[in-house]
């Protein structure tokens, strides 16, 4: 807290109130506001690209809607009246349509009772001009009344009023979805992501989307998305990279669809240059969006083989400009004896599966063809053209980052480097720095990508080292030794597939790891946590480590990991109670989850209750408040003292945005 104001910060903050009565006021009404309960913060992780679970997790809010349903209804509403008034709440245009014949003015007035009361309830643990502003943000035209009724302890016939007054303006429908939509603002204060938004799944430009729109939310950047801010700052071997993922999983929708990137070009070449070459390993895996606009697949077979032909040699160029990324190891085409079809991996040759690559000079093989130039100076222009990619990206990194503290705990997607004892670990690729300052170089050079000026050593190094985060040699977002693209696609042998984890995994059970890490952030070791992502929980395993102090929350949304998993992964909520993980059974669809009033929350533990319920006051919100708090009790004894006269025009209400 500060000690005093300046001469210039006291004449600022002066001009802000029209006398110490106002001050006096703003005093009672800030303090007042630290009572209040905690705001609910909502963890997601590793969403990849699947857009329809996202959304509904985020609808639903891990389960905070539907309890706080039972906790009103519970003894006048039926298990099924609850389940169907949770549902309307997530999907009201959907549900209302199903349930349109049903629609009485009796059951319309029924209806908004308990929507109100739940509206009523969510909103509590808010300051009235919080309420105020989301209401404004979500509920268009019927704002006003929403703020009547939620204000109000209305009776059952004011509000038979009110909607019989909508029914005959024929916009009770809208009012009712737009009362649902306050509730959803309402039911989290504030989204944390933790990280891989992109990749796997059909449409992670829908989440994007949905992210955009959110009023309070951040983001912790995962491996697969600064390989997408990489493709969007244009590094070319980010964009192949992309592009063979999006492949590999037939995911096509996003590119074409999504950001409106023609894939044309790269059929073409594929067409004409491997038209006679053998493709079938390079088969896609996944089944694909619902616009597909290639369902050839020998072609998309050929147009992966291609790109990856073109992202080993694009991948070559930058480990031999950056020798401090430590990856000479992952130079693989200059290893290749096309005479006798292996490779030599780490001295020892390996059969491949496929060697004939048309485009590879043996004796030149990272250098790109003409027509691969020209293929890949078409990529680059138009992912560097593409709009919505780059609002995307422009939002990843305002919201995004590398990690965050919030509210005394620590979010990061991947890992922080250590060794075996604990220690953590000095990398080379960041000039020996480790730790939290590793964190924030690793941040500082992953912006340079973006904002450093085109054309500068400084933005062509930022890229290489966007594209390092991606796949590089224990960087924190992957937390591998290597990634072993090379050998999964080309090499039989399973044994030069192993990507050996980090130590930070192998130690992470250990109490004293996160007690480590913490104070290394300037966190409290005995009440912090630590949220991680990026690794899937699988059956047995417990996502809870380090003591109780780390959290795993790999959201598993990607059917890929089910079958290792047992579920869909865990989300968290934290709120003025304590700390609740969700576990998630799989998402069976939009139109089942409506249609049969289906959830996907398989089960909650609360892992970590609070004695007395959190409040504002010990959130970061309420360390600031009490420094505005501190700022004005001075100020009103400067006015008091009479060294300022008390102005009584140019007034202007409030002093925090809350």
């Amino acid at each position: 807290m500060k000690k005093g104001l300046s001469e210039k910060e006291l004449s600022a903050l002066y001009g802000a109130y029209k006398d110490s009565d106002a001050v006096a006021c703003e005093i009672i009404r800030l303090n007042s506001i630290l009572g209040l309960p905690k705001g609910t913060e909502h963890f997601l992780s590793d969403l990849h690209g699947e857009a329809e679970a996202f959304l509904h997790i985020r609808k639903s809010a891990s389960g905070v809607i539907r309890r706080k349903i039972d906790a009103l209804f519970a003894k006048t509403l039926t298990d099924s009246e609850r389940a169907e008034l949770s549902t309307l709440i997530y999907y009201p245009e959907e549900k209302l349509s199903l349930l349109a014949s049903e629609m009485t003015a009796e059951r319309w007035c029924a209806l908004l009772c308990h929507l109100m009361s739940v509206c009523r309830l969510v909103s509590e643990k808010y300051p009235t001009s919080r309420v105020r502003e989301r209401i404004r943000g979500v509920a268009d035209s019927y704002h006003e009344i929403i703020e009547e009724l939620t204000w109000r302890s209305v009776s059952s016939s004011h509000v038979e009023s009110v909607v019989s007054e909508a029914m005959g303006l024929g916009v009770t429908r809208e009012l009712v979805c737009a009362v649902c939509s306050v509730i959803k603002s309402l039911a989290v204060d504030h989204l944390h992501v933790i990280g891989d938004i992109f990749d796997r799944g059909a449409r992670p430009d829908v989440i994007m989307d949905g992210l955009m729109v959110e009023p309070s939310v951040d983001i912790q950047w995962g491996n697969h998305d600064v390989l997408w801010l990489g493709a969007a700052a244009g590094v070319d071997a980010s964009i192949a990279c992309v592009l063979n993922n999006s492949l590999s999983y037939k995911n096509l929708d996003v590119l074409e669809i999504g950001y409106g990137i023609s894939l044309r070009p790269l059929a073409l070449f594929a067409q004409e240059v491997y038209a006679d070459t053998p493709a079938e390993i390079y088969m896609p895996r996944g089944t694909g969006g619902d616009f597909l606009l290639h369902d050839d697949e020998m072609l998309l077979a050929r147009m992966r083989k291609a790109i990856s032909i073109i992202q080993f040699k694009l991948e070559g160029e930058i480990i031999q400009r950056n020798p401090d990324f430590d990856m000479n190891d992952r130079l693989l085409l200059d290893k290749i004896d096309f005479v006798g079809k292996t490779v030599k991996i780490k001295g020892v040759s390996y059969p491949l599966k496929d060697t004939e690559f048309p485009t590879v000079d043996p004796n030149a093989p990272y250098h790109l063809t003409e027509r691969e130039a020209e293929l890949v100076d078409y990529l680059h222009h138009a992912f560097l053209s593409s709009e919505k990619l780059q609002k995307h990206a422009r939002f990843l990194y305002k919201v995004g980052s590398i990690y965050k503290i919030y509210n005394g705990n620590l979010l990061f997607h991947g890992s922080i480097p250590m060794e075996d004892n604990g220690e953590f670990s000095p990398c080379l690729f960041a000039r020996g720095r480790r730790g939290r300052e590793l964190m924030d170089y690793c941040d500082s050079m992953a912006r340079r990508a973006y904002f450093a000026p085109h054309g500068t050593l400084e933005r062509l190094f930022g890229g290489d080292f966007l594209w390092f985060l991606w796949c590089g040699k224990n960087s924190p977002l992957t937390g591998r030794e290597r990634i072993t693209t090379f050998e999964r696609l080309l090499v039989e042998d399973r044994n030069t597939w192993h990507e050996p984890k980090n130590p930070y995994y192998r130690i992470w059970d250990n109490a004293e790891i996160s007690r480590r890490i913490s104070k290394e952030f300037s966190l409290d070791p005995d009440s912090s946590y630590i949220v991680n992502g990026h690794i899937p929980v699988n059956k047995g395993e417990s996502p809870i480590k380090s003591g109780g102090r780390l959290i795993v929350i790999d959201g598993g949304f990607c059917s890929a990991y089910h079958s290792a998993t047992g579920i869909a992964g865990y989300t968290l909520i934290y709120n003025a109670d304590g700390l609740r993980l969700c576990a998630h059974a799989a998402f069976c669809g939009r139109r089942q989850s409506i249609e049969n009033n289906r959830d996907v929350i398989a089960e909650t533990v609360v892992f970590r209750p609070s004695g007395d319920k959190m409040c504002i006051a010990d959130t970061d919100l309420g360390r600031a408040i009490k420094e505005k708090i501190n700022d004005l009790t001075l100020l009103r004894l400067y006015m008091e003292s009479g060294n300022y006269k008390e102005r009584r025009s140019d007034y202007q209400s409030g002093f925090l945005d809350i």
